[in-house]
């Protein structure tokens, strides 16, 4: 007989009454004082999330004075996470004192948790015995990304430190292109025939624990040639019956994934799709490993810092990097930059006659090519982004290039009178204001075009928007402003 949701409630209600009345009578007959230091103690405990800043204080000075077991004892209590983001603090020399201090026992998983180019640092500098031991306490996943980036010959040399398993495991998923799902593969997975029943499956897990994955959610289910049939989540094999065949009660949408797909797009998928883990298959579609949601939101991260920071011209690992390797990579963009402000002086040159009978419009002419500026870069963050998420194509643009240009048509026309009417009282020169109200609405509308076309033309031509866009972008609204500006006044006002 089925008992109800009451039912099956009331029992496990019941004992964790019974569960708190004990602890309470333990609690009355402890010091009370000790009892609300205990407590604020831990209320603390759990308040406080991520790296104390005082404790990478006192780990430098430790290492300092040479007192590695205090760090030692100190680094113990800590999450992986955190100490990852103690290594990332701290200087170079103190990392490498800390390294030496904590190797060869440090944790797998916070190499996990260190920034790509601080992970890389490390590799290079731990002895490859060291490195080798570590990735083979990961997960294929994380252990192709603790080596993908170094330089060959020191991969190689850490690749034969291997054994013959794990080495052909990591050299597999190195053999995919760079930013592939290939490279995003966990090939310890649960895969198995469709003729397996629920109570033989369960029994095989149970017997084979050590054997499977450390972390999974859902069954694959293959046929002979190890192609993939359907899924089978966790939640639904424990609610079906033992007598039940695995092919009965498979889900049979599960989205594979090819090897080779972008793992932007990777993670695109499982964000439309709201997934938690999903198959990745070669051509033949047989199963290569598994993607879990985990690896996708640091893709995720990882593709809008990304993205961010092209906006700018600066790289991910500015922080961390040398300072002549940082130097070098914005040298680039800022030389790029002066050649493209030649391009809008030229413009200024054109009306040097203009400028000097009218003072005024020195004065004036930063403000059109400034609004000009920020209203462009607003609209270029918006489609750059929409790119990115696969919202904006060829099937919308032209919808979306309508209303940019409209908003900031109409954001030029409102502030169009109050610099009109700004300039006219200040210079006393009411034509002056017309001049700058008309060029302020052109210039805003130039911008909200140029803030979509830009990237989408950079796109169709297969350049990255996000790192080209701004430069190009910053050019046209300072041609279209000074352009517009000084052109009008040289027309009415002289």
């Amino acid at each position: 007989m089925a008992l109800d949701g009451l039912g099956m409630i009331r029992p496990v209600a019941s004992t964790f009454r019974s569960y708190e009345a004990k602890a309470m009578a333990e609690l009355d007959t402890k010091d009370p004082k000790s009892t609300r230091t205990d407590e604020a103690d831990d209320v603390a405990e759990v308040a406080e999330y991520g790296l104390d800043a005082d404790a990478v204080g006192k780990v430098v000075e430790l290492l300092d004075d040479g007192e590695f077991k205090e760090v030692r004892e100190i680094i113990s209590d800590m999450h992986d996470a955190d100490e990852a983001d103690l290594i990332e603090q701290i200087d170079p020399e103190h990392r490498r004192q800390l390294v030496d201090c904590l190797s060869p026992d440090i944790d797998a998983e916070v190499f996990v948790h260190l920034r790509p180019s601080v992970r890389d640092e490390l590799v290079e500098y731990l002895p490859a015995d060291d490195i080798a031991r570590t990735i083979t306490a990961l997960d294929s996943d994380d252990a192709i990304e603790l080596i993908e980036d170094i330089d060959e010959d020191r991969q190689q040399a850490i690749l034969e430190k291997l054994s013959t398993q794990i080495r052909t495991q990591v050299e597999q998923g190195l053999n995919f292109p760079d930013d592939s799902a290939g490279r995003l593969i966990q090939r310890e997975v649960v895969a198995l025939p469709q003729f397996w029943t629920v109570g033989k499956t369960i029994d095989y897990m149970r017997s084979s624990a050590d054997e499977l994955p450390k972390d999974f959610y859902v069954v694959y289910v293959v046929d002979p040639l190890h192609r993939v049939e359907g899924a089978v989540h966790l939640s639904r094999l424990l609610r079906a019956k033992r007598s039940r065949k695995l092919s009965d009660i498979q889900q049979t949408d599960i989205h594979p994934i090819p090897a080779t797909m972008d793992q932007e797009e990777v993670a695109d998928v499982f964000r439309r799709y709201a997934l938690v883990s999903a198959p990745v298959v070669d051509e033949g579609n047989r199963l290569l490993g598994v993607i879990t949601v985990d690896d996708v939101v640091d893709v995720i991260d990882e593709e809008a810092e990304e993205d961010l920071l092209k906006l700018s011209g600066v790289a991910e690992s500015d922080i961390y990097s040398a300072t002549w390797k940082t130097l070098k990579s914005r040298f680039v963009w800022l030389a790029v930059n002066l050649l493209t402000a030649v391009l809008a002086s030229l413009v200024i040159g054109a009306f040097a006659d203009t400028i000097d009978q009218v003072v005024a419009l020195a004065v004036l002419m930063p403000i059109v090519a400034s609004m000009g500026g920020n209203a462009g870069t607003q609209t270029l963050t918006v489609a750059v982004r929409a790119l990115a998420m696969k919202e904006l194509s060829t099937n919308n643009a032209w919808r979306v290039m309508g209303k940019e240009t409209l908003v900031a048509s109409i954001n030029g026309f409102i502030f169009a009178i109050v610099s009109g009417l700004v300039a006219s009282l200040w210079f006393g020169d009411p034509m002056l204001g017309g001049v700058i109200a008309v060029a302020m609405i052109g210039t805003l509308a130039v911008a909200g075009l140029s803030g979509v076309l830009i990237p989408l033309a950079l796109d169709r031509f297969g350049a990255d928007p996000a790192v080209a866009s701004s430069v190009f972008l910053t050019t046209v609204t300072d041609i279209a402003g000074f352009f517009s500006f000084l052109g009008l006044a040289a027309w009415i006002l002289l």
